[in-house]
């Protein structure tokens, strides 16, 4: 049964479509909200009644449901109907951060960034530049030749494509734009980094979790999720965020097992952010499966957040579908910061300075782990900027520390809807930069608030 206000839709719709695809039938909805014809929160009419009236199939009319949807056009909540969506929905997010709030004086834990006295000093690269850094023509090859042959001897397997983008986040946006769909079962670690699972959300997707142990995903529930056959995994080989789990070799060979056995159509994205700060060696289902996984190699933690560059390799479908994407945009990551990493990348003296930095890091994670078990908090060994430390209360956790003028990460918005794991805050070292002992001091105290 139609309400009045959905007849009269309905038959506005009707008078305005012209023709009888989904993708015309979106279009014309879309422009009728464009224009005010329908406005935010009007209720349109089933799929059922649009498709009798206009002389289609009800799953064409849905077909223009999920492209409105994916558009940000309509609302879509089974029972509630469909409505017309403000045309300037807020961006919600997972509220991960410390809030600023706080104070400039707080020691800002919460972030995940490297220690900038750790990173490789930029004046002395810029002098080795080569000479001629300028663009030749707009069409030119999006990656340097060079800096493509170099990513080739880093990567974890022979890509069947390669590019760069503007940062690991930047490539997980891709990504989900290029496989996901609305409605899509996508898997995800759980807990996970917050952008991850906000972007899957409003891409649509039906997000199923993993759970994770210290060597990654773990097999039994990985199976699980590969058995509802999803289109994606999204996962971080190393130094996972929050808890700083590593993919062992042994581990990597059982989950691209269950992919090959019950879900060989699954795309597999490796979000390997934390780059060359990682002590482990680097290992990825590409290696057993190279034509269904997609790996990307952040260079943030390890020679300079600012440079916003990722590296982006694997099976060739995916990486095509982003370059060709890229085209109607920026068209390519900027040949003078791809220069500059190449030049780091080749330069002694830079390998240098990252090993240094991966020790240190190793260091301050190491003595803060020995320092909380002696205060009877126990975390995973790990490795990468971030701890996972479980906490009786973690919004009481967050508060204590605040007092203490640290800032750390809650650890509700790295979980999944319905996790019932215990309590945990996620601490980043890379900011740790004084007294250690009395860091963790003030960590064990809150963990027992």
């Amino acid at each position: 049964m139609l309400y009045t206000k959905e007849i009269e839709v309905l038959s506005l719709i009707a008078d305005r479509i012209e023709g009888r695809s989904s993708r015309e039938i979106a279009l014309t909805i879309g422009a009728m909200i464009s224009c005010g014809d329908l406005q935010p929160g009007d209720r349109l009419p089933t799929v059922r009644a649009v498709a009798d009236r206009i002389g289609v199939s009800s799953s064409t009319v849905a077909d223009s449901w999920r492209i409105l949807t994916a558009h940000g056009a309509i609302d879509t909540a089974r029972r509630n109907g469909t409505t017309v969506r403000s045309a300037r929905a807020e961006m919600t997010g997972r509220f991960w951060q410390v809030p600023s709030t706080l104070g400039a004086s707080i020691v800002d834990l919460s972030t995940g960034t490297p220690d900038t006295d750790l990173l490789p000093p930029l004046g002395p690269v810029l002098h080795r530049l080569h000479a001629d850094v300028s663009i030749t023509s707009y069409i030119d090859r999006p990656v340097l030749l060079e800096l493509e042959h170099e990513l080739n001897r880093r990567w974890p397997f022979v890509p069947q494509s390669l590019t760069v983008v503007n940062g690991a986040l930047d490539a997980l946006d891709h990504m989900v734009a290029a496989l996901v769909r609305l409605g899509d079962t996508v898997v995800v670690e759980d807990p996970t980094f917050p952008p991850i699972l906000d972007m899957l959300e409003r891409a649509g997707a039906r997000i199923v979790g993993v759970q994770v142990d210290r060597h990654g995903p773990v097999v039994e529930s990985w199976a699980e999720a590969m058995a509802k056959r999803p289109t994606a995994a999204f996962i971080q080989p190393t130094a996972h965020n929050p808890t700083g789990a590593s993919l062992t070799p042994r581990r990597c060979a059982q989950l691209a097992e269950a992919v090959a056995d019950l879900a060989p159509n699954c795309w597999v994205v490796e979000d390997n952010h934390s780059g060359a700060i990682a002590q482990t060696q680097l290992v990825s289902l590409g290696e057993h499966m190279a034509d269904r996984v997609v790996h990307i190699h952040s260079f943030s933690k390890s020679h300079g957040p600012d440079l916003r560059i990722a590296a982006v390799g694997g099976a060739e479908e995916p990486i095509s579908t982003v370059i060709d994407r890229r085209r109607l945009g920026p068209s390519w990551t900027s040949r003078l910061i791809q220069n500059i990493l190449l030049t780091m990348l080749t330069d002694a003296e830079v390998e240098t300075q990252v090993a240094l930095a991966v020790q240190v890091y190793s260091e301050r994670r190491r003595f803060l782990r020995d320092a909380l078990a002696a205060e009877g908090i126990t975390t995973e060994p790990g490795e990468g900027l971030n701890m996972w430390i479980p906490v009786a209360d973690e919004q009481r956790a967050v508060v204590a520390l605040a007092l203490d003028n640290v800032g750390v990460a809650i650890g509700h918005p790295f979980r999944l809807h319905g996790n019932t794991d215990p309590d945990h805050i996620r601490v980043s070292i890379g900011s740790a930069r004084g007294d250690l002992g009395e860091l963790a001091m003030a960590i064990a105290s809150a963990a027992r608030a």
